[in-house]
């Protein structure tokens, strides 16, 4: 029996998340066709309210996700959706013997052959295992980014730093805690017991009585049971009063709270605690392509190349999250954008080829004449 027909698209592009989809949008405005293979699994899968995006400051990021999906099917004919798990993407055919060409396989067998591939899956956030309870609250009362999350929670008392793995880095830990100052009176920053880290930040932080360096070990995180969310207009003397806001509309989304017991029964109340943990890819495709990574950013990511974030392999290109340390909504949209722009190069270059006969102004061929053929396979970003 022969084996079945394996439809052969331009473009792989393994993600739906905001650097997927905006890649996908770029893909379809030049009648590229885009299949979407979708887990529905994301990293900010916890978070209720996104920020920092214009239009969309304070929405939901699943309802984001949905609304830039059905735009797509709505506009453009060329787009189309399954909710299907990539496992497995190989390059079956090597660029010295003529184009790439790649294929996915999915976790039930079914296979899909593209032209090139657009990494887009993410990265997973590693919790530190030494910390009972930081898994718990991570994403609830534990924050990677302030700029995120960090609004909602201004005029605390106190809020934590925790500076261990990434986020013990002298230039990265000081920046975050003066941050978390903006939000909040006093800051702890909580070493985890690396008083010569403790040390250094006692150096690199001036004031002595906004920043408070704690070097106990901590023995577990908890929720404050006592705490509610509530966060305060914030008014300083030095803010304009065009910067004085009323947060009725954002407490709601405010953190609980977090206790944090320290090796000596010690326990402390923050509002929040500011921590970015080590990652890692989301998914297994930089290792099956070979693709090269950067060593820095709290587990590495995908090395591209500027201005089109093109891999170390030819016909690779990967955005957001996988392919820089930057991670926010913005910064992956731009990445899926400029991604795109990079493939439609490439493969518009590789089909623009000489007629038989020579001579320009010929007829063009049929997969010119009919547009390109996309496969966007979602897996999480």
């Amino acid at each position: 029996m022969a084996a079945p027909l394996v439809e052969t698209s331009d473009v792989l592009i393994l993600g739906a998340g905001p650097a997927g989809l905006s890649a996908a949008a770029g893909l379809a405005r030049l009648l590229h066709t885009a299949v979407v293979f979708s887990t529905a699994r994301f990293r900010n899968e916890r978070a209720r309210h996104m920020h920092a995006v214009p239009g969309w400051d304070h929405g939901d990021p699943a309802a984001f996700r949905a609304a830039t999906r059905a735009q797509l099917l709505a506009r453009y004919a060329t787009v189309r959706f399954e909710d299907r798990e990539i496992v497995r993407v190989s390059k079956i055919a090597a660029a010295a013997t003529g184009p790439p060409l790649f294929e996915a396989v999915g976790a039930d067998g079914a296979a899909f052959r593209g032209r090139r591939v657009v990494v887009a899956s993410g990265v997973r956030d590693v919790m530190p295992p030494d910390i009972p309870g930081f898994a718990e609250l991570w994403g609830y009362s534990i924050f990677h980014c302030l700029f995120c999350h960090g609004f909602e929670e201004r005029g605390r008392p106190s809020a934590g730093l925790l500076v261990t793995g990434p986020m013990a880095n002298p230039t990265m830990a000081p920046a975050v805690a003066r941050m978390a100052g903006r939000l909040a009176d006093r800051v702890t920053v909580y070493t985890n017991g690396d008083a010569e880290f403790g040390a250094a930040m006692r150096e690199l932080l001036k004031s002595t009585t906004k920043y408070r360096i704690e070097d106990r070990k901590i023995v577990s995180l908890a929720k404050d049971p006592d705490s509610t969310p509530v966060a305060t207009p914030f008014t300083t003397t030095t803010t304009s009063a065009a910067m004085k806001q009323d947060n009725t509309s954002s407490s709601s989304s405010a953190s609980h709270g977090l206790l944090v017991t320290l090796e000596d029964g010690t326990v402390t109340r923050e509002a929040f605690l500011a921590h970015a943990p080590a990652t890692e890819q989301a998914g297994p495709f930089a290792a099956q392509l070979g693709l090269e990574l950067e060593p820095q950013g709290g587990g590495g990511f995908i090395k591209v190349a500027a201005p089109f974030p093109a891999t170390s392999v030819e016909g690779v290109f990967a955005a957001g999250d996988c392919a820089t340390a930057l991670r926010s909504v913005p910064a992956a949209m731009y990445m899926g954008a400029t991604a795109a722009a990079g493939v439609v190069h490439s493969l518009e270059a590789e089909d623009d080829v000489r007629e038989e006969g020579g001579g320009a102004g010929g007829q063009r061929d049929g997969l010119k004449k009919n547009g390109m053929k996309v496969v966007l396979a979602s897996i999480g970003s």
